[in-house]
């Protein structure tokens, strides 16, 4: 992982936590035990930090429920 790849997953995280109402760390921890956090946030780094904030959150948040973390 790059700094600017982690620095993106760090951004990510307290972007959904903020969007989402809930704790930074246990934003991480969904993330991370889905394979968000590895699979697409950092893998997608390139294309995905190219979008705004909303669009961002709203693609994270959407896939979280697609991965069955968020109701």
């Amino acid at each position: 992982m790059t700094y600017d790849q982690l620095d993106f997953a760090t951004y990510c995280i307290g972007l959904l936590s903020s969007k989402l109402k809930m704790n930074q760390r246990d934003v991480y921890d969904k993330l991370k035990s889905s394979g968000i956090l590895s699979d697409y946030i950092v893998k997608a780094y390139d294309a995905l930090h190219t979008f705004s904030n909303d669009y961002i959150a709203d693609d994270l948040i959407e896939y979280m429920k697609e991965k069955g973390v968020l109701k």
